[in-house]
């Protein structure tokens, strides 16, 4: 697992996937997971749950060593934000954390202001990207 994700190890992919609507996250982890395939849901064995992954394109080898792919998965813990809102990350948010409307396939995501709990820049402004208290 890797909260650090550089943008060639993201190279080969084709397409997130969302299991949940990601609209009204806050921010959602990433990590890099080693994966016995490019495509297909991968199993989830963390607290909490899978919100996303993503997919390969056909031109991702595998680990010579493993024999396994690199891919990103996001997910979320019983502890985070959108469960808990008044808890441990009600301002601020966790390493690996990312504001999901700034991924896309071979996109690493940001932290914004959003994703730290705190009111949107004028970036965010000008984006048209609203908390979702004030939509």
């Amino acid at each position: 697992m890797s909260s650090l994700i550089t943008e060639d190890e993201i190279s080969h992919e084709a397409e997130l996937v969302w299991l949940e609507d990601i609209t009204d996250l806050d921010y959602v982890r990433q990590s890099l997971d080693r994966l016995p395939t490019r495509r297909g849901k991968p199993a989830y064995h963390r607290d909490g749950r899978m919100v996303g992954y993503a997919l390969l394109g056909p031109q991702a080898k595998a680990s010579r060593s493993s024999g396994t792919f690199r891919r990103r998965v996001f997910w979320l813990l019983p502890h985070d934000r959108d469960s808990a809102p008044d808890g441990l990350y009600a301002t601020g948010a966790p390493a690996e954390a990312v504001d999901p409307r700034t991924l896309a396939a071979r996109v690493k995501g940001y932290k914004t202001e959003r994703s730290e709990g705190g009111p949107p820049s004028r970036a965010m402004q000008e984006l048209d990207i609203t908390l979702p208290s004030q939509a």
